[in-house]
């Protein structure tokens, strides 16, 4: 009785990873658009007077709310507040492999397709200050290149050092931290939407 009874609560919260129900979620779509018979991804440049990251290069999403009954859904909802797309005209492709940033913060990313004519004029200026779209053959054939960051632990002030073994003397793991940049013209494209982007080229080539 009490095994029948765990297997059904483990059923009911099958989380991709511990600390997901309380991690700020957010959900992106990586839209393939026809330009001149040949497939582009699309990029926005977040507006300038965005109070968070003005002018960082990013794919269509945000923040999945309450009110999203799934990660896609939050994703059509924002690119249709930011660039106008109908989110009955999009076509889903395929769910990746959701990025993980931290236990406190994780991204799910969808490939589609929608039409490019669709969001000419129509995109959100107080959000979007412009969009633009590199080819996929580009990317097929482009070497990112990488740079590391080194991301040290640092406890609060508050942290009960007299709880574990060497007390302050603890010593705390550093990490590194990939950032991957793609230079396309007068755009760069980096930290987590290029680590995302390059996932999806890897899985590509």
């Amino acid at each position: 009785m009490f095994l029948d009874k765990l297997k059904q609560q483990l059923k009911e919260n099958e989380y991709r990873f511990i600390g997901e129900e309380t991690a700020f979620r957010s959900a992106v779509l990586i839209p393939l658009v026809q330009m001149d018979g040949e497939w582009h991804i699309l990029f926005e440049v977040r507006s300038l007077t965005m109070r968070k990251q003005p002018g960082d290069i990013s794919f269509p999403g945000g923040r999945i709310d309450d009110a999203d009954a799934t990660p896609l859904e939050a994703a059509l909802r924002e690119t249709h507040e930011e660039l106008g797309v109908d989110p009955k005209t999009v076509t889903l492709i395929r769910q990746l492999s959701p990025y993980v940033a931290s236990p406190a913060f994780v991204v799910y990313p969808f490939v589609v397709t929608f039409d490019y004519n669709e969001i000419i004029d129509s995109y959100n200026i107080e959000e979007v200050e412009e969009v633009f779209t590199v080819p996929v053959k580009w990317l097929l054939n482009y070497e990112p290149y990488l740079h590391v960051i080194s991301v040290q632990t640092t406890p609060a002030s508050d942290f009960p050092f007299d709880k574990i073994m060497n007390g302050a003397q603890y010593q705390w793991r550093s990490h590194a931290m990939e950032e991957w940049f793609f230079d396309y013209g007068k755009y760069t494209i980096w930290g987590l939407t290029a680590r995302i982007l390059k996932h999806f080229i890897d899985i590509m080539k």
